[in-house]
């Protein structure tokens, strides 16, 4: 073996070294784990929502972002599993249990919605969506679903204390939860992207004739897309349910599909990463607002989104990425 060839089976076999991308996600995961230890139960609380906002808009990231599906209507699926877990909860079944089903059940509900709306594209696929959004709150209150919504009134489920005897309170045990299952659909959702299927996902979305050309089933994908959307969205659903320990039709308004649309503008379109800063925007920005000028709220609110834009046209995860790259050629250069 020549010496080029040693050195080329070691470069091949040693260690990566940690590129700064990485580090990024490790301290980020860190930081993630540390937070219960010195934050108070209400910013717990305040957390665990913008982790379940998140993955919620995960989900619609999935849809719009990397395949072109415009949607303003993932506040109904948001809904639907909410439902799904409270009625479950309701009627005796462990919170672990609704999950999964709250999941299912928004990727069935997903499905069937996206296979009448395949034949609707750009503003036409929104105001569909936008006509689910708004009716979803209304059939809720209906009369024949209200001995399992509850109606107006809603439903009031317990929050669940940490299992096996963990020291954590309730919301620690809920925070630690609801970031588990984030990075588990992250997981999934990088895995998906960068697969066989999330290239056809991605190719429907930049140029659907030469899709078709290749052998993509455009009308199977982007109906399937739109199940797993909803399936990411009701697990959202569902966690935000456990959490606020209450569900109501009115906390699912047209409102607060634009709130998640806005979460995925914020942090990066078509970034897994970038969904993170869209649920901590979601969550923290209004608040901000409010404290800034409670009669104001509106205008402070538009004024923040406004500048956030301008500041970050391509997102959060976009300026990150662009600084994190500054940093690796600056230490490049300096070696």
């Amino acid at each position: 073996m020549s010496r080029r060839e040693i050195v080329q089976k070691w470069n091949e076999t040693r260690a990566p070294a940690l590129t700064p991308q990485t580090l990024v996600r490790i301290a980020a995961l860190a930081i993630g784990v540390l937070l219960p230890v010195a934050a108070t139960n209400f910013v717990l609380f305040q957390l665990t929502l913008a982790l379940i906002y998140a993955i919620a808009i995960l989900g619609l990231s999935l849809l719009t972002g990397f395949n072109g599906q415009f949607s303003l209507g993932h506040s109904a699926f948001f809904a639907i599993g909410a439902y799904t877990a409270a009625i479950m909860m309701d009627r005796g079944i462990d919170y672990i249990w609704t999950l999964p089903a709250a999941g299912l059940v928004c990727l069935v509900f997903g499905f069937l919605f996206g296979l009448p709306a395949l034949r609707l594209h750009g503003v036409y696929l929104a105001l569909a969506t936008f006509s689910l959004a708004v009716a979803t709150p209304q059939i809720l209150k209906s009369t024949p679903l209200e001995p399992w919504t509850g109606g107006v009134q809603g439903i009031v489920i317990l929050k669940p204390d940490a299992p096996f005897g963990l020291p954590l309170s309730a919301d620690q045990w809920l925070y630690y939860l609801t970031l588990a299952i984030l990075l588990l659909m992250f997981f999934c959702a990088h895995n998906l992207i960068n697969s066989r299927t999330g290239r056809a996902i991605i190719a429907i979305r930049d140029n659907p004739i030469a899709a078709r050309a290749m052998g993509v089933d455009i009308s199977l994908y982007k109906a399937l897309t739109f199940g797993v959307s909803a399936f990411y969205t009701g697990v959202a659903g569902a966690l935000g349910a456990i959490v606020i320990q209450f569900v109501a039709p009115d906390s699912f308004t047209f409102t607060f599909a634009i709130a998640l649309f806005v979460g995925l503008v914020v942090g990066g379109v078509n970034s897994i990463a970038g969904t993170l800063f869209g649920g901590l925007f979601v969550v923290f920005v209004p608040n901000i607002a409010e404290q800034v000028s409670k009669g104001l709220a509106g205008a402070v609110y538009g004024a923040i989104l406004i500048l956030v834009i301008y500041v970050m046209p391509s997102g959060a995860a976009g300026l990150v990425r662009l600084v994190v790259s500054k940093v690796a050629r600056a230490s490049a250069q300096q070696k």
